[in-house]
């Protein structure tokens, strides 16, 4: 597929012709920058001072919007798309994350532009690359696939131009791979394996005997790597670990042996359109009859697409989920928002689009510069921030930020109160003890300039 037809943006063409450069953003009344933005004298870096020259400031947004990502890729978009919106209007969400914010990021209006990745590390680089030659993006933000993040984690250093990471489950997104321009927002492999593991282990007992169905890269690796870690603390074993491809057309292979291994539990760390499949072939061939399943890092809109009958009874572990709206105020104003707008009560992508925006704007305007290595200084300061899920802060050797995990078990169809009603909060599990030491996955941030 051609770069053009896979870039999309808000605005028509004529509009983006007028502003030149590919800078692109819906008709309205220009917002003034404030303060002493326009006599700095920072020396240029990335698409610093250029992409802030205007009135404008331009984010690029990378996202699965085909493939075996989609779905959540659809969901994490609308997030972004909401906060952009809340941000050029000034509206209280926003303002509650970011107290300095009025409308705007310093006064400038925020445009965006959106390509598909596919999932795809290339795509993704490519079109943050386009996004940051063509547009002078100040951010870029994106990701479903923790192989999309890496990469972008990588490209964003090198351009010196703030990346922010969507979907990416990986240790190594903030591990091995951390890189000083990127702060991830979402819980990841580690964290979602010390907080599941206390409450299955509790729940199904000691000296259970697991099957893993993994996909072959470095969100599956990593977290099974970690789930394994964690409840062999209460004697489980690994009987058998199946690896597959990311976009496997078929499990059979891969589930006849789970079938066959006399397993106790089936946990399944596939994510996107591959963990909706391998679960509904998993009933297919007996697997959950006789085994419990977990989802340690569970897919937004897996219930939906499976069904509560198979959902039923299932742990998981997720970085939001609706009905903490009724224990965070925020979390209520996202839900009815997003509500209004799309017609759907949100899932954890979404939110997960929506804080990141939020909190690179707070960043902003208290480093009250465009400057990157301001805003960086500003991430790191380690400031409490008010979130959909409670106070949290990024953790400044690693760029990750510390926020609670929740873990959900799937409620049987006739318990369900509304449509989407497929889970029942277990515990909301605070992040802080969850979370390894900050060079424990091999973390070196890179030098600023």
């Amino acid at each position: 597929m051609s770069q053009k037809v896979r870039f999309g943006y808000h605005t028509s063409r004529r509009g983006a012709l007028k502003m030149g450069a590919g800078l692109l953003g819906t008709a309205m009344v220009p917002l003034l920058p404030r303060g002493a933005h326009a006599a700095e004298n920072y020396p240029a870096i990335g698409t610093y001072p250029a992409g802030t020259a205007g009135d404008t400031v331009f984010i690029g947004i990378t996202v699965p919007r085909t493939g075996t990502y989609a779905v959540p890729g659809e969901d994490l978009l609308k997030g972004y798309q909401l906060a952009i919106d809340h941000l050029n209007s000034g509206d209280p969400l926003i303002r509650a994350i970011s107290p300095l914010t009025t409308k705007g990021v310093l006064g400038k209006k925020v445009i965006s532009g959106v390509a598909d990745s596919a999932a795809k590390p290339n795509d993704a680089v490519q079109n943050g690359s386009r996004f940051i030659s063509e547009n002078k993006a100040s951010v870029i933000t994106g990701s479903v696939s923790s192989a999309e993040a890496v990469a972008l984690n990588k490209l964003g250093d090198r351009e010196r131009v703030i990346y922010l990471p969507g979907i990416s489950g990986s240790n190594d997104t903030t591990g091995k791979d951390c890189a000083r321009y990127s702060f991830r927002e979402c819980f990841y492999g580690q964290t979602a394996a010390a907080a599941i593991a206390p409450v299955i282990t509790k729940n199904l007992g000691k000296n259970k005997k697991v099957a893993y169905l993994t996909p072959d890269y470095t969100y599956g690796h990593t977290v099974h790597q970690s789930m394994e870690e964690y409840v062999k603390q209460a004697g489980w074993t690994t009987i058998t670990n199946q690896v597959c491809p990311l976009g496997a057309p078929d499990y059979s292979s891969y589930l006849l042996n789970i079938a066959n291994s006399g397993a106790d539990v089936f946990v399944n760390i596939n994510f996107g359109n591959d963990a909706v499949q391998s679960i509904k072939q998993a009933q297919q061939f007996g697997i959950l009859a006789k085994q419990t399943l977990v989802v340690p890092y569970v897919t937004p809109f897996l219930a939906r697409d499976v069904g509560p009958d198979l959902m039923a009874g299932v742990f998981a572990a997720t970085d939001f989920w609706w009905t903490l709206q009724d224990r965070y105020p925020l979390a209520k104003q996202f839900v009815t928002a997003f509500q209004a707008k799309y017609g759907y009560r949100p899932e954890w992508g979404a939110d997960t689009g929506y804080m990141q925006i939020a909190m690179w704007a707070d960043a902003v305007e208290r480093a009250k510069t465009f400057y990157p290595p301001e805003i960086i200084k500003a991430y790191e300061a380690g400031v409490t921030l008010q979130s959909t899920v409670g106070d949290v802060h990024f953790r400044p050797e690693d760029h990750q930020l510390v926020r609670p995990v929740i873990i959900m078990r799937g409620k049987k169809k006739a318990e369900m109160t509304s449509a989407d009603d497929y889970y029942e909060v277990l515990e909301v599990v605070p992040g802080a003890g969850l979370m390894q030491k900050p060079d424990a996955f091999g973390c070196k941030l890179g030098s600023v300039t």
